[in-house]
């Protein structure tokens, strides 16, 4: 399916019928949450009476309307009928948006169980779920091209057992550009699934660890976008690349308001939710053999720009790091960071 096929199928109108009755864009549309900007207090086992632990969707959705987040995307996962049923009647409560994080069928026995979880999350009213395809990190995870050409099959054979799934119950499912595909991988792979209910959940910031162009990233894939990871970027050398961080929203180096644009662009009705992620900064190894084990067919212009990119975007102060907070101070500093990027997203972004 080319890229003008694929966005005529999805915006038909028995497809937009069976869309969930989101926010419009424009002054109404508000940033929600991804679970995993709560990387500490998602199941924390700290005993913290100020930032209790987030141990199901439920109490994410309460938390992040007092916050004034437009939603959630959570991870969904083995559900019975009646918590997707509490779910539901919590978010119609709070008019917020859902989407689902959901794992992907491997094989077909697994079909049926993905099926359930698909089931489970049209019932609490998701319908755009997220996935991804890979178990990590591409440079981490994968260590010859014959790896990571199993990767690409695999990855195909799951979505392939997904699509009828998300067919039958009118479900949309993002991939998401999870610092294993870059750009124009990503796009191959949905046009080889070649289905109107099968995009891209576009994240601002992951492809930076593959050297690609922020940017570029979003003009590619934004005309197959279902929802989105927003999120500000830093960088900072270090002697084997570069370290890369989320950090609040207005002090990275990311054009969040062009991006945001982008996305309006092609899908009027997409979601917004932040995942900022308050950790030490990951290590981008570019400058080791080991990295390029699966990046052989990558220019060396590319690194040569992102090098030039990190050395001319120093962060003030250096890139910040959590390892040496105890747990209440982590838990504090993740709050402070998520509320940042809400405030930041009403105020600059039109994101209310």
């Amino acid at each position: 399916m080319e890229r003008r096929d694929f966005i005529q199928k999805a915006s038909l109108g028995a497809v937009a019928l069976s869309l969930p009755k989101l926010p419009t864009f424009g002054k109404d549309t508000r940033m929600g949450i991804v679970v995993h900007s709560y990387w500490s207090r998602w199941n924390s086992k700290a005993d913290s009476k100020t930032y209790p632990a987030f141990t199901n969707a439920i109490q994410l959705l309460d938390h992040c309307h007092q916050l004034g987040a437009g939603g959630v995307q959570v991870i969904v996962n083995g559900w019975s009928t009646d918590f997707a049923k509490k779910v539901r009647d919590e978010r119609e409560k709070y008019g917020l948006y859902l989407e689902g994080s959901i794992g992907l069928p491997k094989k077909a026995d697994e079909v049926p169980k993905f099926e359930q979880d698909v089931v489970n999350a049209r019932e609490a009213g998701a319908h755009v779920l997220r996935t991804v395809c890979s178990t990590g990190r591409r440079y981490e995870t994968y260590h010859s091209p014959e790896a990571f050409d199993e990767l690409k099959k695999s990855a195909l054979a799951s979505l392939q057992l997904a699509e009828p799934v998300l067919r039958k119950h009118k479900v949309k499912l993002g991939v998401e550009n999870h610092k294993d595909w870059r750009a124009p991988d990503l796009v191959n792979l949905l046009k080889q699934v070649n289905s109107e209910w099968i995009g891209v959940t576009l994240d601002f910031g992951n492809s930076m660890a593959l050297l690609e162009d922020p940017m570029e990233v979003v003009q590619t894939l934004s005309p197959y976008v279902f929802s989105t990871h927003v999120k500000d970027m830093a960088v900072e050398e270090y002697p084997n690349g570069f370290l890369l961080s989320e950090v609040p929203m207005g002090k990275g180096i990311l054009d969040l308001k062009k991006m945001v644009d982008l996305c309006k662009q092609h899908n009027p009705t997409g979601t917004f939710s932040l995942e900022m992620i308050t950790r030490d900064p990951l290590e981008i190894p570019c400058l080791t053999s080991a990295y390029w084990e699966t990046m052989s067919t990558v220019p060396g212009s590319d690194l040569a720009r992102m090098l030039r990119m990190v050395r001319q975007h120093k962060y003030p102060g250096g890139l910040p790091r959590v390892a040496q907070l105890d747990a209440n101070a982590k838990l504090a500093l993740e709050e402070e960071n998520i509320v940042a990027c809400i405030n930041y997203s009403k105020q600059t972004l039109g994101l209310t």
